[in-house]
């Protein structure tokens, strides 16, 4: 089971007010996660990746074991630590301007 933690706003959107677990089979890899999330929380979809290209909004980003996510190939496994629910994942809103 991997622990997710979304964006306030996020969460509103899906009505959880805590993390969320997920079990996933096989390989955790950020695919997975978003396929596990979006059959669960059908409502997040399209919220996190383009419905088409399945690929991460510009302005979210994916974080673990204190470190960025987002440009990892979205088939590539994922920390041990996340996948045994040691530590989250997180999907984070960026922010940009000045």
């Amino acid at each position: 089971m991997i622990r997710v933690v979304l964006p306030t706003h996020l969460r509103t959107l899906a009505k959880v007010t805590d993390e969320i677990r997920l079990n996933i089979q096989g390989t955790v890899t950020q695919r997975a996660v978003m396929d596990a999330l979006e059959a669960e929380y059908p409502m997040l979809s399209g919220t996190l990746r383009d419905h088409v290209t399945q690929q991460r909004r510009p302005f979210i980003r994916f974080f673990a074991c204190e470190e960025d996510l987002s440009h990892w190939l979205p088939d590539a496994p994922l920390p041990e630590l996340v996948a045994n629910g040691t530590e989250p994942f997180l999907i984070i809103g960026a922010i940009a301007g000045g």
